[in-house]
């Protein structure tokens, strides 16, 4: 049975990968800053904005916007290219990833602010912080202006969708993403979004 196409048209996708068998993709720093290298080059020869991403120990995430050059390229030249990478570096042979990342195209504002919500707050999540700015492997402190990014991240285009000023954007932005920390009440979308479509 052949797999079900996927939805590669231009706008913002969701996009995830896992290791193989769950297994860790990432041993050390320079396992993350070899990665996040290879998106910046894959990123800057296709177009993509990086709205967010996050590297956990065995997957990664990312929020990014794409043009008609699409993804699959892409995702093919950064797993391989760091797959082969990393088994030279760590003396490993066989697959890294485990098959072909996953992707959803997200149509609204909205359902792009809760995705990067949801990658942001993953270590949260499975409990290796207790704040999304303590995990340093994510966009999240260069969105709130804390560090300086690894990546070309479109961080005004994200900020954008909370307000037209940049400090209240940010602010916003902010107590959007701790909203949604476990045990909190998330808000559904920040004030004023009312759930509108994506131009692309």
């Amino acid at each position: 049975m052949s797999n079900k196409p996927r939805d590669e048209s231009p706008g913002v996708h969701h996009v995830t990968c896992r290791g193989n068998n769950k297994q860790l993709i990432y041993l050390e720093d320079r396992d993350r800053l070899d990665f996040l290298m290879r998106l910046t080059d894959v990123a800057r020869k296709l177009g993509w904005k990086i709205l967010a991403y996050c590297l956990m120990d065995n997957h990664y995430h990312l929020v990014i916007e794409i043009d008609e050059r699409g993804m699959s390229d892409g995702f093919c030249w950064l797993n391989t290219g760091y797959a082969t990478a990393f088994n030279a570096r760590h003396g490993r042979i066989n697959h890294l990833f485990g098959g072909r990342y996953w992707n959803k195209r997200l149509k609204t504002d909205a359902a792009v602010l809760e995705s990067c919500r949801y990658v942001l707050l993953n270590p949260v999540r499975a409990g290796l912080v207790a704040s999304p700015e303590l995990w340093t492997w994510s966009s999240y402190r260069a969105t709130i202006g804390i560090e300086l990014s690894r990546v070309p991240l479109a961080r005004d285009d994200l900020l954008g969708l909370f307000d037209t000023d940049p400090k209240r954007a940010g602010e916003l932005f902010k107590d959007f993403i701790l909203d949604g920390v476990p045990n909190g009440q998330p808000r559904r979308q920040p004030p004023g979004l009312n759930a509108r479509a994506r131009v692309t």
